[in-house]
């Protein structure tokens, strides 16, 4: 008997039980379809970091104030006062890999425009971070260098701020008091949206570091420096530098904890793709139960199906059907149903996928390969679960059968 004759009569034998059929295949479309919609919500989530590292700024080296311990009492990253604008001036000097770097100084107040008000975060820095950010500024402009110089009181807004602020009237030449301080805006950024820690990158006023320092937050140092590096190769080449740099002029000895530290882009991005990874494989795994549920439903109807058609076994390996025709056809039935649960779950996932992105606004992404790896799998669980059934069918003795009844 021919494969395609073989597979007709699968075909017409399953069939005559359409109801028993379609919930043997229940399974594994269950299983297909939440195997792909998990995966396709752990692709988009990986889109959204990789969104959120670029909005970060291509080549990017981020330097901190580290954690001190005066008298043996260990504190907290950024408790250092040691990192000044001299060691920012020092590593674009020094060090060919940073093509340029800029400042930052963070606080929080609330702000106030009119009957409106809101707390946010303040962040002091130069002109030039936002290019490193690649962070344009939609309407108006960014602060100067002499306002820089002169620590005026200018400050460019999120959208979210506008938003809550302004309330449809252009930001753009009014006035708000930061901490009762009067501070004119003169440039809205573009928006961000979330990071890749899901913070809203939108929520932010930035003013000249010079302002923050010495009105908002009364320092002297630095707790962040964005550095950009010539290359995106070149930022995780710079880092050993920078690192033996800033331990010479703040005199740490061999053996010494630093205390400022060094990051790169890739870094932040290999962490964050590696903990989404993870969760994607986890989410997967356990969508993959249903599959095994589903091939031991298969299982299980098979050899129901073996003791119902014992008589039928043995008139066809009377008229001539070898063991190999009849282990063929109940495999084949097995891997039909199998298959069409795992089409049918295909297209159950790609339409999962697709309502989970219109309801909740979350991104989805179907790679070719999960389908490739779903029909495949299906395919597994047939053969694996079907030749038990297919065995014994075909290990039937023909007169024994014929008796049956």
């Amino acid at each position: 008997m021919d494969f395609w004759n073989t597979m007709r009569l699968a075909l017409r034998t399953l069939s005559r039980n359409k109801m028993r059929s379609s919930l043997t295949m229940l399974g594994i479309i269950i299983g297909v379809g939440a195997v792909i919609s998990t995966v396709s919500i752990g692709q988009g989530a990986q889109y959204l970091i990789r969104q959120g590292i670029q909005s970060m700024g291509t080549n990017a080296v981020f330097i901190g104030a580290g954690s001190g311990r005066p008298g043996g009492t260990r504190m907290g990253w950024g408790a250092t006062k040691s990192l000044v604008m001299d060691d920012l001036n020092a590593i674009v000097r020094e060090i060919p890999l940073i093509k340029e770097a800029a400042p930052m100084v963070t606080s929080r107040g609330q702000v106030v425009f009119q009957n409106q008000n809101w707390n946010t975060s303040i962040q002091g820095t130069t002109p030039n971070y936002f290019t490193i950010r690649k962070w344009a500024v939609q309407s108006g402009s960014s602060f100067t260098d002499e306002e820089v110089e002169s620590a005026s009181n200018v400050c460019v807004i999120g959208t979210t701020v506008r938003d809550i602020l302004f309330q449809g009237t252009d930001p753009i030449g009014q006035t708000i008091r930061i901490r009762n301080l009067p501070f004119r805006v003169v440039g809205l950024l573009e928006s961000k949206g979330q990071s890749v820690m899901g913070q809203d990158q939108d929520d932010i006023i930035l003013a000249p570091y010079t302002t923050v320092q010495r009105k908002i937050s009364g320092i002297t140092w630095l707790q962040f420096i964005n550095a950009s590096a010539v290359t995106q190769e070149a930022s995780t080449a710079a880092v050993p530098q920078i690192e033996s740099l800033l331990r010479e002029r703040h005199r740490i000895q061999p053996g010494e904890d630093d205390d400022f530290f060094v990051r790169t882009q890739s870094e932040v991005a290999d962490l964050a793709t590696q903990t989404q990874r993870v969760m994607t494989l986890l989410l997967g795994s356990v969508a993959s139960v249903s599959l095994i549920v589903g091939g031991i439903g298969i299982m299980n109807i098979m050899l129901v199906s073996v003791t119902e058609r014992t008589r039928e076994i043995g008139v066809r390996m009377a008229v001539g059907a070898t063991e190999a025709d009849v282990q063929r056809q109940f495999l084949v039935e097995a891997v039909t149903l199998s298959m069409l649960g795992g089409l049918i779950g295909i297209m159950a996932g790609m339409g999962g996928s697709a309502m989970i992105s219109s309801f909740l606004n979350w991104p989805t992404l179907i790679a070719p390969q999960s389908i490739f790896t779903a029909a495949l799998f299906a395919a597994a669980v047939g053969v694996f679960f079907g030749y038990y059934p297919a065995r014994k069918a075909a290990q039937l003795d023909p007169i024994e059968a014929l008796r049956y009844e």
